[in-house]
């Protein structure tokens, strides 16, 4: 099992870039794996998903943005976005600044988690028609990658949503960058078996919706000729989790969780990275 550790700073009210150093290094010498950063473009009153509700004034910062500072003041820590709104990002740049990440931090940017957005004012407010996103964000996933393969040549892309001709994209990242799908629905189950490397699933699913959307997602690779064995399960879990806890999801198929500080203090949020990495034996 690999661990992740997710970092929002909207959840902890305040974009304070001394306390994402201290919990990004912290984090890194505990053992963790990977280090996450979550994206909302725009937030308006009245925002909600089911029954969680999202203040307008939520401090969360870009993550991009994040993940490069992160990156300079880590060596090892795998950077992750999760998730990163892909409908709301233009491919051609979109590509460069991968690309340009993954060469500042020396191959660290392989953690690349994409959704589609829950929430249509957000959408709005980009300029975004709500009910295309899906089909924004396949287009996109295809565009990325043929940007990263591209040679001095140029590629071409002509798309319902995304067109350009001839275009180099450059520099490269150091491999092709791995992309995950993230989400609660069954079409980002079956978007991860098609298009992506791997499936974050979302946390606002019952353990049996969970099961049923992974399977649905290795199906579907399977109908398309990929290998379904070949695609990471990555699911949201607790600071608080034991050693049980990680061992249940592990006979689940799953093989990376990803947990966040639950305190806004940084002197606790230090502590229960220490406490987690001690009892499931990091490091």
């Amino acid at each position: 099992m690999k661990f992740g550790v997710t970092y929002n700073t909207g959840a902890y009210g305040v974009v304070d870039p001394d306390a994402l150093i201290a919990v990004a290094r912290h984090a890194e010498d505990c053992g963790f794996e990977s280090f996450y950063v979550p994206e909302h473009v725009a937030l308006y009153p009245g925002a909600s998903v089911g029954a969680v509700s999202f203040p307008p004034d939520l401090p969360i910062a870009d993550p991009l943005e994040c993940l490069s500072f992160v990156a300079a003041v880590t060596d090892r820590i795998l950077l992750g976005t999760g998730v990163l709104l892909l409908p709301y990002h233009e491919p051609v740049v979109l590509a460069k600044r991968l690309a340009t990440i993954d060469l500042l931090s020396k191959g660290r940017m392989r953690l690349l988690t994409i959704g589609v957005g829950s929430l249509p004012g957000e959408a709005a407010a980009v300029g975004v028609d709500y009910a295309t996103r899906g089909r924004r964000a396949d287009e996109a996933i295809d565009a990325l990658r043929l940007l990263w393969a591209g040679d001095e040549k140029g590629v071409s892309f002509d798309g319902e949503f995304y067109s350009f001709t001839d275009a180099c994209s450059f520099p490269k990242p150091t491999r092709p960058l791995p992309l995950h799908v993230g989400g609660s629905s069954r079409a980002a189950a079956r978007r991860a078996g098609l298009r992506g490397d791997g499936y974050f699933s979302g946390g606002r699913l019952t353990e049996a919706e969970r099961t049923s959307q992974i399977e649905l997602m290795r199906a579907t690779a399977r109908d398309a000729g990929r290998d379904p064995r070949a695609l990471e399960v990555t699911r949201w879990g607790s600071i608080d989790m034991t050693a049980d806890d990680v061992t249940q999801h592990t006979d689940r198929g799953v093989d990376r969780l990803v947990v966040g500080p639950a305190s806004a203090k940084v002197s606790e949020q230090r502590d229960q990275l220490s406490a987690f990495a001690e009892r499931l034996g990091l490091g």
